[in-house]
């Protein structure tokens, strides 16, 4: 696949970002790189990176479609209804297979937390913990 500025501006938007994306944001990240990126170069762009194996496409139920880095260590997802920030959270705290109910093959999960992240908490001294 030919790399392109515009494929190369979105393959930075992630690296120095290390959390899911959503079309809107690669969007308004990689106009900051160049500012002439419209939404249907990055949606071709976004699908040519996963269909390359570089992003992973990933379905929060509450909130569509989102994107991250290929071949990151198992993780889940806080997401920040503040902020509006889904942060990665490493490792996994789940028992498997202890989790799953017997006689059940296991093949994959995520899990997805939402909540207050710690930064908007100590922006409105409102959070309980």
């Amino acid at each position: 696949m030919r790399n392109t500025p515009q494929k190369n501006a979105i393959r930075k938007v992630f690296t120095d970002n290390d959390h899911p994306l959503c079309i809107k944001e690669i969007l308004d990240l990689a106009q900051e790189i160049i500012s002439t990126t419209n939404i249907a170069t990055v949606y071709r762009n976004v699908n040519l990176l996963v269909e390359e194996g570089w992003l992973v496409k990933i379905e929060f139920p509450p909130l569509g479609t989102y994107y991250e880095r290929a071949g990151k260590a198992h993780h889940h997802y806080f997401y920040c209804r503040k902020c509006k920030v889904i942060y990665v959270i490493p490792g996994c705290p789940l028992d498997l297979p202890e989790a799953v109910p017997s006689g059940f093959v296991h093949e994959g999960h995520d899990v997805f937390i939402r909540g207050i992240c710690e930064s908007c908490c100590n922006a409105n001294e409102k959070c309980e913990h």
